[in-house]
């Protein structure tokens, strides 16, 4: 008997039965017979009872702050006992004024991704986390910024002169860093690349894509060389 015909014998027999229950039917719900209510039965030992650990009165969780910079390896700041309520903005400004950049030029990477100034710790930490490490990235190239007004000696001429000196100085400066930095670009490790990097993740928000862009600007710059 093929697996066909075996089909049809069944539907031809379940046919020829009667239809017990139409399906339609509906059950008068005062006509089911009465039963007493299941209780489960107690377990033999009680159950402890999770106990939170309530914080005194006006008292506030705090975790231990870490800050890595991804230039600079030297650069490492901890700030311990800071509120779940402290603000990523007010972090800048504490990195900022020890790193001696402006504020805007900072940006703070929780799990290489980019932090907004509005949100707050409570924002990025885990319920259960205590510790929190952040990247810092300084934009446009520049690892620190040194302030300081050099002293006016001697007469104007001499004043005049050593402006005309500390401005070539100056230049001479920023032309040895974009050799360095064109120079820097054949390497895969450059600084160039991996802020490049951080920003496509930034814009895209996925690292396959910003991958692939990435390798378009440096093949298209390993190309022009040759």
């Amino acid at each position: 008997m093929t697996e066909l015909s075996f089909a049809k014998q069944f539907l031809t027999t379940l046919s020829s039965q009667p239809v017990k229950v139409p399906i339609d039917h509906v059950e008068d719900p005062r006509k089911f017979p009465a039963r007493p209510a299941y209780i489960l039965p107690k377990m033999p030992h009680k159950m402890n009872k999770r106990q939170k650990h309530a914080l005194a009165p006006g008292q506030e969780s705090s975790v231990t702050v870490s800050f890595k910079s991804i230039r600079d390896a030297s650069f490492q700041m901890t700030l311990s006992q800071q509120p779940l309520s402290t603000s990523i903005l007010d972090l800048k400004k504490t990195v900022a004024e020890k790193m001696n950049v402006p504020e805007n030029k900072l940006r703070l990477l929780h799990h290489k991704k980019p932090c907004s100034d509005l949100k707050a710790l409570k924002d990025v930490v885990g319920p259960k986390e205590r510790e929190v490490e952040f990247s810092v990235m300084v934009m446009g190239g520049s690892s620190g910024i040194t302030t300081g007004a050099a002293p006016a000696t001697g007469d104007a001429g001499a004043g005049v002169q050593g402006e005309v000196d500390a401005e070539s100085k100056q230049q001479q400066q920023k032309e040895s860093q974009r050799r360095n930095m064109l120079r820097g670009l054949d390497s895969d490790e450059s600084d160039f690349w991996k802020d490049l990097e951080t920003f496509l993740l930034q814009q895209f928000n996925d690292g396959e894509a910003s991958q692939k862009v990435l390798d378009v600007f440096r093949n298209a710059w390993m190309a022009q060389k040759e």
